[in-house]
């Protein structure tokens, strides 16, 4: 049989969660996957023990063109309406800081869930099967694909992003979209790191491998973000928690500006250790910074203070020097790109979806989940959450959709 009630198109996160959803409620549905092995995004997620959500997961968590959209869904699917799924596997689990959830065990505990959720709703896999062209016909959609075609009355496109293309990322969402006239938010790069040009990086190049609690900050005014995380630096640039969460945000062209000792004035604190420390700038400054992250400090940005003792050198220049350390403004050249984003911001622009079904406002029966979507969450389990609650929006509508007439 090619006939269906609903038609998914991609086995990950949201594509799973939105055919078992559909299945269980009694559509015939089945799931079209081009990629040889399932689910790998989920797979290599969290080092291999998936963050699956953040029980903070919230609209404020998730940026958008159109920022109230997620809010319907992250409503009427929570992380513990997915924990309470997980607990019926009996996967076990632990949560790590800022409301993180990972497995105890592997992240094959959550494909083989969402798979065997799958099969319970009676899904029909077509694995691996490319599909060539997606086309309306008088009852639905046809889809041409590798293993023939395909009709639906009902189709989920939940393709993802362009995030890491060697595990087989594509823009054929983004294709599907604009073939309907949908608009698109141009896509981006997201929780990536941030690269600087080799020339100005070259003094901060030899400390690749420090890593450091850090604020970083973006934007002015009412645009302005901050996030209080780990900071990592690269031959190449920065990274690490704090730095992928300002990625999302950061746009071209624009500086960032950094604390390097949060909750310390340097200022203030190198000019109290003076009156009682006959130790090098540097090895006073180690007292609240790396001391690999001192030594280059001082040498790079001032190096006449480098060989003097901290009793030694005016209250000014100490002050300076902290300051330069709690806000250091630099000018990133870019992003790793795609390449080493853990998703895409951008995609299918909300404003053509409804936000309680995710189906397209101008094309009935066509619905979009998941990352394929504008709706980019802070990092940390919350861009699995909105394809949980994505997936099961879409899942419910296009089960509730269905008509007794085979497409």
């Amino acid at each position: 049989m090619n006939g269906y009630d609903v038609a998914v198109i991609g086995a990950g996160a949201a594509g799973m969660m939105c055919a078992a959803t559909a299945g269980k409620r009694g559509a015939r549905v089945v799931l079209v996957e081009h990629a040889a092995q399932l689910a790998e995004k989920i797979r290599i997620s969290g080092g291999g023990r998936c963050n699956f959500t953040n029980l903070g997961a919230g609209p404020a968590c998730f940026v958008s063109a159109n920022p109230g959209f997620c809010r319907s869904a992250l409503a009427r699917y929570t992380p513990q309406d997915f924990l309470r799924l997980v607990a019926r596997y009996r996967i076990a689990w632990h949560e790590k800081h800022r409301g993180q959830l990972f497995c105890d065990g592997s992240s094959e505990a959550i494909i083989a869930m969402l798979r065997a959720e799958c099969d319970a709703g009676g899904v029909a896999w077509r694995m691996p099967c490319a599909v060539e062209s997606v086309a309306r016909n008088a009852r639905g959609f046809t889809l041409a694909t590798t293993a023939g075609p395909i009709e639906c009355a009902r189709l989920v496109v939940a393709t993802g992003g362009l995030s890491i293309p060697r595990i087989g990322a594509t823009d054929f969402g983004y294709r599907i979209a604009r073939q309907f006239g949908l608009a698109i938010v141009d896509p981006r790069p997201a929780l990536v790191p941030l690269v600087f040009d080799p020339a100005d990086w070259a003094p901060f190049a030899r400390l690749a491998g420090v890593s450091l609690p850090a604020e970083v900050s973006t934007g002015d005014g009412r645009r302005r973000v901050s996030f209080a995380e780990d900071l990592l630096f690269t031959h190449r640039g920065l990274t690490g928690p704090a730095i992928l969460q300002i990625s999302t945000y950061w746009e071209p062209g624009e500086a960032i500006a950094i604390d390097l000792a949060p909750g310390v004035r340097l200022a203030e604190a190198l000019v109290a250790a003076k009156r009682a420390s006959v130790q090098r700038v540097a090895n006073a400054l180690a007292r609240w910074l790396p001391k690999r992250l001192a030594e280059g400090w001082v040498e790079s940005q001032t190096p006449e203070l480098a060989q003097r003792r901290i009793a030694d050198v005016p209250d000014k220049a100490l002050r300076s020097l902290g300051a330069s350390l709690n806000a250091w403004r630099l000018v990133p050249a870019g992003t790793e790109g795609f390449r080493k984003a853990e998703v895409t911001r951008g995609g299918v622009d909300t404003r053509e979806l409804s936000s309680t079904t995710m189906e397209a406002r101008r094309v009935p029966g066509l619905y979009f989940v998941g990352e394929v979507v504008d709706v980019t969450g802070w990092l940390g389990g919350y861009n699995f959450q909105w394809a949980w609650a994505s997936g099961h929006a879409a899942g419910e509508a296009s089960a509730a959709a269905r008509t007794d007439a085979q497409p």
